[in-house]
């Protein structure tokens, strides 16, 4: 008999979340059956889907969701070798059962050299959504402006150096001197700390005195608000996250889009990485080749420890990481 760790949902979120919402409970995992296999978790990630998801798909008393690079120690599925890694969504758990069906493994040709981490970030669906945004969303085009917020997180980190590869300008902002220096250091053309900066509309505009053709948007609430102004005709939006307002006890009022929109004829889309399920394949394997020839940086903030899940998770949405945050069990 194997005993599993879990971290469940106490409380629904208030605001913020807090430590006190989460609950540590160890389940006893009943012995295999034929066609099963035991797994144990050896990082996981902490998203800031989970926020609003927790309130729309869970319910207090549940084991908070969420993927894990996972190793097999058991099998009685002679599909699944013991040892190997791969890929599960089952939540935040060390030790779990799977008849195999929900498990993804790494791309081919994955080297032993690289973290195995990495398929939770860069070459995981971060990367995936960075990628299928810009391509497919935004569709940039060689020689455009792009603009990117959040960018030294999981998925903005990915989109200014995918958007470097296909030809672009990139504007980043973060919100530390420490991100900027890295958005820098990865290749990003303009950045600044919204932060710190006087005016944010000026920021933008002097960042990119011609406006924006493509604007990749994880924050929404103000920072959309002044950066929609400064798209240029037919201008593209890819609204790919709101992390300003997961945490609002009280939803935030305008300004609005629509004159911006209809003057600029500009193109405003909101996008699940899901909707390309059919092609992650593709962009696992063009991820992992960019990743290994060098043009794809990678960074992680890995906390260690199942026990600090919960401070991993509140950490990642007050923007403590930079990179992709996991944890190490």
């Amino acid at each position: 008999m194997v005993t599993a760790k879990v971290w469940v949902l106490k409380k629904h979120f208030e605001g913020f979340p807090k430590t006190s919402d989460f609950d540590l409970k160890k389940i006893e995992l009943p012995n295999l059956k034929d066609g099963e296999l035991l797994l144990e978790s050896v990082f996981l990630s902490v998203d800031p889907y989970m926020r609003p998801y927790s309130r729309t798909v869970m319910k207090e008393g549940d084991v908070m969701i969420g993927t894990q690079v996972a190793r097999i120690v058991d099998s009685k599925n002679p599909a699944f070798a013991v040892g190997i890694f791969v890929v599960a969504k089952s939540g935040w758990r060390t030790h779990f059962i799977s008849d195999g069906k929900d498990l993804q493994a790494l791309p081919s040709g994955w080297p032993e050299s690289l973290p195995v981490s990495l398929a939770l970030g860069t070459i995981g669906m971060p990367g995936l959504t960075a990628y299928f945004g810009l391509l497919e969303v935004c569709k940039m085009k060689p020689g455009e402006t792009v603009l990117v917020n959040a960018a030294a997180g999981a998925v903005g980190s990915v989109v200014g150096q995918l958007a470097k590869i296909g030809g672009c300008k990139v504007v980043g902002c973060a919100g530390s001197d420490e991100k900027v220096a890295y958005l820098k250091k990865i290749g990003f053309d303009e950045a600044f700390n919204y932060k710190t900066v006087k005016s944010l509309d000026e920021a933008l505009r002097k960042a990119s005195p011609d406006g924006y053709d493509c604007f990749f948007d994880n924050v929404g609430g103000e920072f959309a608000s002044v950066a929609i102004n400064q798209m240029k005709k037919y201008g593209r939006i890819a609204v790919c996250g709101a992390i300003s307002q997961y945490n609002d006890s009280v939803p935030q009022k305008g300004p609005y889009v629509q004159m911006p929109m209809i003057f600029k004829e500009l193109r405003m889309e909101g996008f699940l990485v899901t909707s390309w399920n059919n092609r992650w394949e593709e962009g696992l394997k063009t991820l992992l080749k960019w990743v290994m020839e060098g043009k794809l940086k990678c960074h992680e903030q890995v906390t260690e420890g199942f026990e600090n899940m919960p401070a991993a998770f509140i950490g990642m949405l007050k923007g403590e990481n930079l990179g992709k945050a996991v944890v190490k069990v």
